[in-house]
């Protein structure tokens, strides 16, 4: 909430004015309202539900709304300086073949000047163009080939960069299920190609799209910190690319990657357990997670977020509300089965919200409707995890046939792999076991004498079956069965 609140104060008399009364004139009324409490009033959250008479889940929707709303004025309002200048430029040639040669040039180095503001350049390629044909007689005619080759080149070098971050990415998505050592090189790999490409140009844009994918690969890849970029800490990163996204705020790009930041600070804190400075992102990345799914992929891993998440309700004690929260957030998520890693983990992640929510049916579904939609035999490991999850819903839900059938499965994988690179899942299963053992004398004790062992078990590669709270609860769920 202190996020939107700090936008609203922020906004411009003008700006306020026109988004209150289009909430008006749409017969949002409760957003309206909503919108001028947070500006002109110093309300709580609870006296805001109490005079609009929503509750929590409702005051949530319309908050997330209202953000939304805002997000789309501001957006108009950066686009349409922008578009205009893009509309001069698919106009060039009526300028060409019009005007006298001395208005053609100054009109393109107009043109350039105003590109150049927006760091346009495939459209500076085209003004270099036809400049370079306009000075062909002139001594300048080589100069503007010149600028013309470079900005080719420069262009093709952001395209380059804008390529290596989506196939870095959908490569993480490999590596965060498999956790194997050569998809770990391939990510350096295509670090090590990112910082190249960056090195080219004296560009913001590159050092933009090489700290996006620099700062992931330092919290979840090259953990150990001994990477250097130029001597400059995450942090200095971070100043530099709010520094850009400030001095270039008309720049679209810029505007929609100031979420992907965001995503990053909250990992960065969450990384380093400053939890008290991850919590000033949470709300804000936690509004736009469904955006972020869906629409992000190509710049960050998104997914990734949900993990946290879970991680950050559990030790705040608050999963349990994870489930609600949920029919908010994902209202209208669009479900992507062909980005698989990213599939996976949400389907797991809404799977665990329902166990925490005791709703052990819904979360048994989802992972059975994900192993019947999706191949998971790429991805061994976390294959053997989600059964497991599976095999914890079956036990809840009283199915023992179904477990037995499921454990033999899982026991017959473990064989394969060899029970050293799998003691988790053998501990996990082994727990499931005795709580469907017939033998019911000291059950709890049991369990609870194989938590710690597990506990301490570490795995390189996404593991749901360490998103499971093995607390007094956990204990009481299987020895009730």
């Amino acid at each position: 909430m202190a996020k939107l609140k700090n936008i609203i104060k922020q906004l411009s008399e003008k700006d306020f004015t026109a988004i209150y009364n289009s909430l008006i004139e749409s017969n949002a009324e409760k957003s309206a309202y909503l919108l001028k409490a947070l500006r002109e009033r110093s309300l709580s959250d609870n006296k805001i539900m109490t005079e609009l008479d929503v509750n929590a889940n409702a005051y949530y929707t319309l908050r997330s709304r209202l953000n939304l709303k805002i997000e789309e004025y501001l957006m108009e309002q950066l686009e349409s300086p922008r578009t205009d200048v893009l509309r001069k430029v698919a106009n060039i040639n009526e300028v060409i073949f019009t005007k006298k040669k001395a208005i053609s040039i100054a009109t393109l180095k107009k043109l350039e000047k105003e590109l150049l503001d927006y760091d346009l350049a495939n459209e500076l390629t085209i003004i270099y163009k036809s400049l370079k044909r306009l000075n062909i007689n002139s001594p300048d005619y080589f100069q503007y080939s010149q600028l013309y080759n470079r900005h080719v080149a420069y262009m093709l070098a952001v395209d380059k960069s804008e390529d290596l971050l989506a196939d870095y990415f959908k490569k993480f998505g490999d590596y965060l299920l498999n956790g194997a050592e050569i998809e770990k090189l391939g990510l350096n790999l295509v670090m090590k190609e990112m910082q190249n490409v960056a090195k080219l140009y004296e560009s913001h844009r590159l050092y933009v799209y090489q700290s996006c994918m620099y700062v992931f690969h330092r919290l979840f890849v090259e953990v150990d910190d001994n990477m250097q970029q130029d001597g400059e800490s995450i942090e200095d990163i971070f100043d530099k690319v709010q520094k850009i996204f400030e001095s270039y705020h008309l720049d679209a790009i810029y505007y929609h990657l100031n979420l992907v930041f965001e995503f990053l600070k909250l990992e960065y804190y969450n990384h380093y357990k400053v939890y008290r400075q991850a919590e000033k992102y949470f709300e804000e990345v936690n509004d736009a997670c469904a955006n972020l799914m869906v629409n992000y992929s190509t710049f960050t891993f998104p997914a990734q977020f949900l993990i946290s998440k879970i991680e950050r309700h559990l030790r705040n004690g608050t999963e349990a509300e994870l489930y609600i929260e949920n029919e908010n957030v994902f209202e209208d998520y669009e479900v992507d089965s062909m980005d698989v890693p990213k599939h996976i983990v949400y389907t797991v992640y809404r799977s665990i919200s329902c166990y925490y929510a005791d709703k052990f049916d819904e979360a048994a579904k989802l992972i059975n409707n994900l192993l019947n939609e999706v191949s998971l035999k790429k991805y061994p490991y976390a294959q053997l995890e989600i059964k497991s999850l599976l095999a914890l819903q079956y036990v809840l839900v009283r199915d023992y046939e179904l477990f037995n059938q499921l454990s033999n499965s899982i026991q017959r994988q473990i064989r394969l792999f060899g029970k050293d690179s799998c003691e988790n899942i053998m501990l996990f299963l082994k727990i499931l076991k005795i709580a469907t053992s017939e033998a019911k004398k000291e059950k709890a004790k049991k369990i609870s004498a194989l938590i710690p062992r597990l506990s301490t078990t570490t795995v390189g590669y996404f593991a749901p079956t360490k998103l499971i709270k093995l607390d007094d609860k956990f204990v009481r769920l299987l020895t009730e069965v």
